[in-house]
């Protein structure tokens, strides 16, 4: 059985720069489109087609991977993953365009809400694709001296003596990252950038780089949001386009112009040993119209530990420690009222007959987010087998994260407003 519909895993290919020609449409303004990156429009499909069942598996290992990742940065303790008889790929499933340099050279981003810094893979560079920002012919690209500010906000910096210059190294998953910190203009939409501080990749070891580099829209000192604060107030938005659209794309929105008058709002909290990522408070979940039976230890937000629930980009699938998810999936068999259930991989809601799911509402401090069936359920090409696209936490010692993904976020549109820090949700069709 051949999937002709979306695989959601983000395989590595060397590929050509660019999108397709045909698919050449404006950023306008500071809105930018975003792309998912197994879209018709994307040059990171893979060459050829897999099962569904292979693009479910591999997407697990993925999602497995990158929980495991994310607790380590709640943690502050290093988790590399280990693959099963496959390789385990980290990057983000979504990617914007951003022209760099001077004259610009243009690159596919990939989209993280979960880490600062952005990366770009540089001349010279080993390890990366062939993909590379030609740094030697930007006019306005320099490197940062060791004595530069931005040398302490970088994990691991050290000082190269003979060309005074800041290096970092860092990981990413089950990856290994070297840069250069250096600055360049960059230009997303319409908006220019001067003096953008990134890391210019020099090595990089494992998969899990996004092969022309990442966009870090997280909120420590490094992060888009930080040094554009003059420019987008620490505002921005995406909407994510369901897996089934024709297109795969959607839009990121930048600063506080033009984002929805009517929108739900719930507090970001905040955590000081991972300041970056985006905690809210979830309070509760109901299944159909029955608020299911959890632990209020299994939902609390806890700096100390790490604990609590977080809104990431970067992951497929919504993870919930287990007491809360195992509530929400017996009531979920509950209201299909299907006896024959069946597992794939680590999902263990599987059906091979036509089903009738349950709403899900995910209730936040301030505001209730119901999904409806196209974000919740898989389907396989030809429809015979469905499954609850939701799972349980990795079980390691860091399982206290839950992660609200983007599968369940799709077709809303999700505002991060920082400065008031809150989060914002509002329905909005985005293919």
């Amino acid at each position: 059985m051949r999937s002709h519909i979306f695989s959601l895993v983000f395989l590595l290919f060397s590929v050509a720069q660019g999108l397709n020609p045909n698919c050449e449409t404006r950023d306008r303004g500071s809105n930018l489109q975003v792309f998912h990156v197994y879209s018709p429009c994307s040059p990171f499909r893979p060459s050829r087609s897999l099962s569904w069942e292979e693009d479910v598996l591999q997407t697990q290992a993925k999602d497995q991977a990158r929980l495991q990742y994310l607790s380590s940065l709640v943690a502050k303790k290093s988790v590399v993953p280990i693959a099963s008889g496959r390789q385990i790929v980290q990057s983000p499933t979504y990617i914007v365009r951003a022209n760099i340099g001077t004259p610009p050279q243009t690159l596919l981003m990939a989209m993280d809400t979960s880490n600062d810094a952005a990366w770009i893979p540089c001349t010279g560079c080993i390890g990366c694709s062939s993909t590379v920002f030609d740094n030697a012919k930007s006019t306005t690209f320099q490197t940062l001296g060791c004595q530069a500010a931005q040398c302490n906000q970088v994990p691991n910096p050290s000082c190269d003596a003979t060309a005074n210059s800041c290096v970092f190294n860092m990981t990413y998953g089950g990856s290994t990252i070297a840069a250069n910190l250096s600055q360049d203009t960059i230009t997303l939409a319409t908006d220019s950038v001067p003096s953008y501080t990134f890391g210019c990749l020099q090595k990089t070891t494992g998969n899990s780089v996004p092969p022309q580099g990442l966009l870090g829209l997280g909120r420590g000192p490094l992060s888009l949001l930080s040094q554009t604060q003059d420019l987008y107030q620490s505002t921005f938005s995406y909407c994510l386009p369901n897996f089934r659209s024709s297109n795969f794309s959607g839009s990121l929105r930048l600063g506080p112009v033009g984002q929805p008058l009517k929108i739900k709002y719930t507090p970001l909290l905040k955590n000081p040993r991972r300041p970056s990522l985006y905690f809210v408070n979830l309070t509760g979940i109901l299944v159909g119209s029955k608020a299911v039976d959890i632990p209020p230890s299994a939902i609390a937000f806890n700096p100390t530990t790490g604990s609590g629930t977080i809104i990431d980009s970067g992951t497929v699938f919504t993870r919930l420690v287990e007491p809360v998810y195992a509530s929400v999936r017996d009531e979920f068999r509950r209201r299909v009222k299907v006896t024959n259930v069946t597992s794939l991989g680590g999902f263990d809601t599987c059906y091979n007959v036509p089903i009738v799911a349950p709403t899900i509402t995910l209730m936040f401090t301030g505001m209730n987010v119901t999904l409806p069936q196209d974000n919740l359920l898989i389907h396989s090409t030809a429809g015979s087998i469905t499954c609850l696209a939701m799972a349980s936490a990795p079980d390691n010692v860091n399982s206290v994260l839950n992660v609200i993904a983007n599968m369940q976020q799709q077709n809303h549109r999700i505002l991060f407003d920082v400065p008031n820090s809150r989060l914002g949700v509002a329905r909005e069709p985005c293919s």
